[in-house]
């Protein structure tokens, strides 16, 4: 599956950011918990230099959370870049979000010579929530739709504390299809992009390999079958979603990946630190 999805104002966005970074002290990257290799974007990398570094995963009720601790892990190991899991459910994490900051920036902080954060992330990964989060007040529009923020804005968190925000920046589609797959899986790509069908037979493979257990307690199957086409039919029967001469695989294909996506079957993780050996094309 190969995806073209980068819009207009995403091109713009990635000039603006080139232009702002001399004047940055901190990149915050807004990451998917559940796929924190797959959401971050490489682009960013190049665009920071040797700027400190703060990942953010997000959605971490919905991900693994061993999985997510070991991707903290990984990612405190890399030089100059620290890492925090956050949810909406916990919204004290997300305060102590500045003390990071700080931290990866020590001679700044202060009235006289604030911290500025650039805090970047592909659609759909929760950097709006955060950003109200953090404001105590609503400033970005939140939905469930990606590419939602258009505009750069400059937030004044504190004294101590400036954030400037850019648009959701992705990049003009992977070669990897596992990652263009996992992206679409979480939702950050739209779904018009791809058919459920095809999506849900990719997420049904991933979860019957790695959390067999969460279909069959979700679904009250008992004799689970190994197969993605076989088990989306069980679900399909469990759910009606059957047509006149089998499955109706459009139809329990978006059940599946709404379910999963909204945390139903459980907390589950798409990808490990240790097979981030994974890289795009």
């Amino acid at each position: 599956m190969l995806i073209n999805w980068y819009p207009g104002h995403m091109n713009k966005a990635r000039k603006q950011v080139k232009e702002i970074m001399p004047r940055v002290d901190v990149v915050i990257e807004v990451l998917d918990a559940r796929l924190p290799y797959s959401s971050t974007n490489p682009m960013i990398e190049q665009l920071r230099g040797t700027k400190p570094y703060l990942k953010v995963l997000s959605k971490s009720d919905l991900a693994d959370e061993a999985i997510t601790q070991a991707w903290q892990a990984f990612f405190r190991q890399q030089r100059n870049m620290d890492a925090i899991a956050i949810s909406t459910r916990n919204t004290n994490l997300t305060k102590t979000i500045p003390d990071r900051v700080f931290k990866l920036a020590p001679f700044r902080g202060n009235k006289n010579k604030p911290v500025t954060g650039l805090i970047l992330g592909i659609p759909n990964v929760g950097k709006s929530t955060l950003i109200n989060t953090l404001a105590g007040r609503r400033i970005a529009k939140v939905g469930d739709e990606p590419a939602i923020t258009k505009g750069q804005q400059r937030i004044k968190i504190s004294e101590e504390f400036i954030l400037i925000d850019s648009p959701g920046m992705t990049w003009p589609g992977s070669k990897n299809e596992m990652i263009n797959y996992r992206l679409a899986t979480s939702g950050a790509i739209r779904d018009t992009v791809v058919e459920y069908d095809h999506l849900a037979m990719f997420a049904m493979d991933y979860v019957l390999q790695r959390y067999p257990d969460r279909v069959s307690e979700r679904y009250q199957i008992d004799d689970l079958v190994d197969s993605a086409y076989d088990a989306l039919e069980q679900v399909a029967k469990k759910r009606g979603c059957m047509k006149r001469g089998g499955v109706d695989l459009l139809r329990v294909g978006e059940l599946f990946i709404r379910e999963l996506r909204s945390g139903k079957l459980g907390r589950i993780s798409f990808e490990e630190p240790h097979l981030s050996y994974i890289f795009r094309d």
